[in-house]
């Protein structure tokens, strides 16, 4: 097996996440977006709207400041893409549809539990949106109450999950609320993706880990396994029998205890030059032993952890600077003040903190202004936040 240094391999994998490519010298359009979705492959989504909703995110960190609203009309509209929980609950091609029948087919415990609990519901929920149309739950004729505290669903949007995720709905758009609008299959997919074979599952196994490869250019069999959240069991075979066909290039990562597949279609720039603010769901981190083996960065999203137990904050974000994840951000959208607050700024160990504190400032301006907000103010905790907030004034 060919032996692959480190670095080599941070730069592969930033390159076939789309941060060697060169940002548009215009206003980002439907070309930019096409190129950083194929990038990319998934967009994951995320009700958290601490700084803005979270599949915005990588679109800024891979393009600068662009139109949100010509975004979702692109993921939305466009018919290219199709939201279903390829990587969560997440956008991708409508190409890769085919691919994710089996998982609809074998859907999750709780679903069948629903369906157990609610058939005729379930059934007047179908007929009701196939006679209608477009519907959220809030315009079913009988939406439920809900079921618990904010966090329990009425029995109306566990009917309408229920028949999102075994394909027989799917979601038509997001409202700018984040709101969810489902409708029948044939009414958001094309027809000609619906007409397609189902695949063998294996075979389709075997293809979204070969889309898992190409977007992270290198990766262990759990990094690509991952990208589509396919279980190690499953995964290691397919992969061995993707190896034999050549379809992937099993090689070793210095400093990496397990083996490494490498996609043919990688490029192995020289040097990587970037710049970016990560949301906690971009695929350069999502997958935390991914983060740390790749960048040698111990990562953990806080939101559900008590604030007395905070490490680093509530809603962090990596910076990326170059090759390197170099520090993170506690970030905060303060509409009503008119401020992107960073709450707390940290710094790697290692780091020119002068150099990180002044390039962090300007990705933290941009990021102010693409929001509407007016100011950057930094508060006084972490290591980083006193040369952050000088360079911020």
């Amino acid at each position: 097996m060919a032996t692959i240094s480190l670095a080599r391999a941070r730069r592969i994998a930033l390159a076939a996440q789309g941060f060697n490519d060169a940002k548009p010298k215009g206003p980002a359009d439907v070309r930019h977006f096409r190129r950083a979705m194929d990038r990319m492959t998934i967009l994951q989504l995320d009700s958290v709207n601490v700084v803005c909703r979270s599949h915005y995110l990588p679109m800024l960190a891979r393009l600068g400041p662009y139109d949100r609203d010509r975004l979702n009309r692109y993921l939305y509209h466009s018919g290219e893409h199709f939201e279903y929980l390829s990587h969560e609950a997440s956008i991708t091609s409508q190409d890769h549809q085919p691919l994710l029948r089996p998982r609809a087919r074998a859907a999750k415990r709780w679903v069948r539990r629903i369906e157990a609990e609610l058939p005729d519901y379930i059934a007047a929920v179908l007929a009701e949106v196939s006679e209608r149309g477009p519907v959220s739950v809030k315009d079913l004729r009988d939406p439920g109450g809900r079921t618990g505290p904010w966090w329990g669903h009425s029995k109306g949007k566990r009917a309408l999950e229920c028949l999102y995720v075994t394909g027989r709905l799917a979601i038509k758009e997001r409202t700018p609320m984040f709101v969810t609008v489902y409708d029948r299959p044939e009414r958001v997919l094309n027809p000609e993706v619906l007409a397609r074979p189902d695949p063998d599952e294996n075979e389709a196994n075997k293809a979204m880990l070969v889309l898992g490869a190409r977007s992270h250019g290198i990766g262990t069999a759990a990094d690509i396994a991952d990208y589509f959240r396919l279980k190690m069991p499953v995964a290691r075979p397919l992969l061995a029998e993707l190896v034999a066909h050549g379809e992937l290039e099993q090689v070793d990562v210095v400093g990496w205890k397990e083996p490494a597949y490498l996609h043919p279609e990688a490029t192995q720039p020289r040097a990587v030059v970037a710049k970016a603010l990560l949301t906690p769901f971009d695929p350069i981190v999502w997958f935390r032993p991914r983060a740390l083996r790749l960048f040698d960065f111990h990562y953990r999203i806080e939101i559900y952890v008590p604030e007395a137990k905070r490490v680093h904050g509530y809603y962090v974000l990596p910076f990326l600077l170059d090759e390197q994840l170099v520090a993170r951000v506690d970030l905060k959208a303060d509409r009503k003040a008119g401020v992107l607050r960073v709450r707390g700024a940290y710094a790697e160990p290692g780091v020119d903190r002068a150099r990180v504190a002044s390039e962090l400032a300007g990705s933290l301006a941009e990021m102010a202004t693409w929001l509407g907000l007016g100011d950057v103010a930094v508060a006084r905790r972490g290591d980083l936040a006193s040369a952050l907030a000088t360079s911020c004034r």
